[in-house]
């Protein structure tokens, strides 16, 4: 481990717990603890799986009013930001001047007014701040939350281990949120995540966060998840990982990801690069990033070049893996648009080979997402 790595709230008590660390997004994060991968996988999809998901950027943007925020924010990304409610959370993209993905962030309204809450991924916050702080106007300012923790508590068990600390998370909707005492700690408590679970993001102080995981891992429902597991799990629920899936050359509409398009933004565009996603909405992509199942049991890796059965190359693998929950290898990637369509076969090469595989919706795993 290099010495200049950032350490999250929880390093030392992955250290404590037997964990293997690696660098990820400049942290030093545990990749797995001594129940391995395998077993984290399906322990969070059984019961309920911990993640420290603290390196991640927790911000707020600030106006005078909620109008005046949100329409600042709305220029940068393709969301409707001005008609979310209080309490409630959604999924959106920052946008570079061509319509490409610098970031996919959550952005939320507590009920202070003037103020929305944004998360964006630990590779990119730095660049994100960067961006924001450059193009938000006069009156309008970004604030970073760099001393506040955050984890993710997931899997069917999960309400039912917070709600024996918190009693009113068992009622909270799926991207929705609220401010909670967990024992003694104050947190903010958001319905959601990144598994497919149902399960919740719980932002904290940075002094609290070490002894609200204690707090949930004394559960024997509970187990630490490392970033492996966290991997395998996201992919089998066919959710993108920045960098991979997404990248500033993809559009939200080539990501397969056009319901972050606001309804009226779709109509009056005002967000960078909307003549292109207009005009992809409105005519298709030349590419997308589709769901892809090898008939075989070798798995395909980020990289591996996807051709149709007759050996023309018409895509690329972004993510793909093992899937624990179904035993088989799972893939996405980005093929032309003409093969795109669930059922076509198609090629992936791998080692030289070209195996067998077919177009699949996603995700590979059913979502269990809780809506009341």
């Amino acid at each position: 481990m290099t010495t200049d790595l950032k350490k999250t709230p929880l390093n030392a008590l992955h250290r404590s717990l037997g964990a293997k660390m690696v660098e990820f997004a400049g942290y030093d994060m545990p990749v797995q603890f001594p129940l391995g991968v395998m077993k984290e996988h399906l322990h969070t999809r059984e019961k309920a799986g911990l993640f420290d998901v603290s390196h991640m950027g927790q911000a707020v943007i600030v106006g005078p009013d909620h109008e005046t925020a949100a329409k600042a924010l709305e220029t940068l990304v393709p969301g409707e930001i001005q008609k979310l409610g209080i309490g409630r959370q959604r999924l959106t993209v920052l946008l570079n001047d061509s319509g490409g993905i610098l970031d996919d962030l959550m952005v939320s309204r507590p009920s202070t007014d003037g103020r929305v809450n944004i998360v964006v991924n630990g590779a990119c916050k730095d660049a994100d701040y960067a961006y924001l702080d450059d193009r938000l106007p006069e009156g309008v300012k970004l604030e970073r939350f760099d001393n506040r923790g955050l984890l993710a508590l997931q899997g069917p068990k999960a309400s039912e281990v917070l709600a024996k600390h918190a009693p009113a998370a068992a009622d909270i909707k799926f991207m929705r949120f609220e401010e909670l005492k967990i024992g003694d700690i104050t947190a903010v408590v958001t319905r959601g995540g990144y598994t497919g679970e149902d399960g919740f993001e719980i932002s904290t102080w940075e002094d609290d966060t070490e002894k609200l995981a204690k707090l949930l891992l004394d559960d024997d429902l509970v187990e630490p998840i490392g970033l492996g597991a966290r991997d395998s799990l996201r992919l089998e629920a066919g959710m993108c990982l920045y960098g991979h899936d997404l990248n500033p050359e993809i559009s939200p509409v080539e990501g397969n990801i056009a319901f972050t398009i606001g309804k009226r933004r779709r109509t009056e565009g005002g967000f960078p690069g909307a003549d292109r996603i207009l005009r992809e909405l409105a005519d298709g992509p030349s590419r997308l990033r589709v769901g892809i199942l090898p008939d075989g049991r070798a798995p395909a890796r980020e990289g591996a070049e996807i051709q149709s059965t007759d050996g023309n190359v018409i895509g690329v693998v972004t993510s793909g893996g093992f899937g624990p929950t179904l035993g088989r290898p799972v893939v996405m990637g980005y093929v032309e648009m003409n093969h795109s369509t669930t059922g076509t076969e198609i090629h992936l090469m791998v080692r030289g080979k070209a195996l067998p595989a077919k177009v699949v919706d996603m995700p590979f795993t059913q979502h269990h997402y809780y809506r009341g």
